[in-house]
């Protein structure tokens, strides 16, 4: 069943001269961890504001847990469903200690303080980060602010995890902490996650694959089955594995290679079963 459902969804811009959203009709899973890939102004970003109303649609709908985001007496509904993380984490912390930053969602919406206590150590404990709970949010690194904003999100309990290229301003270490973390969070607990990124490599590990291209979606798949269409890759400005690109110059030599493996093990194991 559907938790997030677009149906024909189109959103422009004030003063834009294109759609930034071109007909999207797209259902997401629940318990799923889907990843949205596409180049600069594919329409990736504003796809993902479309999941908890911070935009709406220009025309079409979209649906959250049966919610129309339009309807404005369903918004703190909706986005208590949906919690979104942003590319810059130092725009999102708000306090001084680490667990008093994880504790500023749950407070505003009211939360009775021992609920607030229990809320807090588990985020934290989820993200890896309940050691450094007494920390300075400004002196630790980039991945550990990042998933400092994570718990801040799970704190509000949300069904729903969208993270807006959240690995943007990382070094490669925060890039993996933060994708171990939203993988774990969608493997163990059953969360929904969309992760909307840039970085090829972040996709892998996902149930779904979407490649944005001009407000449109031009694959859909699992990682393997949307990686191993090169050309279309190439088209839209985007590149694949090594272990795909390998596997289909050898094709191009000549062999008759699969093309759906992305980790290394599995790319060996092709080559060596390999027929010209």
């Amino acid at each position: 069943m559907s938790i997030i459902e677009f149906q024909n969804v189109h959103f422009s811009y004030p003063d834009a001269k294109r759609e930034s959203l071109c007909g999207i009709d797209l259902g997401i899973e629940e318990g799923s961890f889907v990843a949205v890939l596409g180049h600069n102004g594919s329409g990736k970003s504003t796809l993902a504001k479309h999941m908890n109303a911070i935009l709406v649609p220009t025309r079409g709908r979209v649906l959250v847990n049966g919610c129309d985001t339009a309807d404005e007496n369903r918004l703190l509904e909706i986005r208590r469903s949906v919690g979104m993380v942003f590319q810059n984490p130092d725009n999102q912390i708000v306090a001084n200690v680490v667990e008093e930053d994880v504790a500023f969602a749950p407070e505003n919406l009211g939360v009775p303080p021992e609920e607030i206590r229990r809320r807090v150590d588990s985020a934290l404990k989820a993200v890896g980060m309940y050691e450094h709970r007494q920390h300075a949010p400004h002196l630790l690194s980039g991945g550990q602010k990042q998933r400092v904003a994570i718990a801040g999100v799970l704190a509000m309990q949300p069904r729903i995890i969208v993270l807006d290229e959240p690995t943007a301003m990382l070094d490669p270490q925060g890039r993996q902490e933060v994708i171990s973390t939203v993988t774990r969070l969608c493997r163990e607990k059953g969360m929904t996650v969309v992760l909307i990124t840039h970085h090829m490599e972040e996709c892998i590990g996902a149930d779904r694959l979407l490649v944005m291209s001009y407000g449109q979606i031009a694959a859909d798949g699992t990682p393997g089955e949307v990686f191993s269409q090169v050309e279309l890759m190439q088209e839209k400005g985007l590149d694949v594995p090594e272990t795909t690109r390998l596997c289909w110059d050898l094709n191009r030599a000549g062999f008759r290679l699969p093309l759906d493996s992305l980790d290394a093990e599995g790319c060996a194991q092709h080559v060596i079963n390999a027929k010209l």
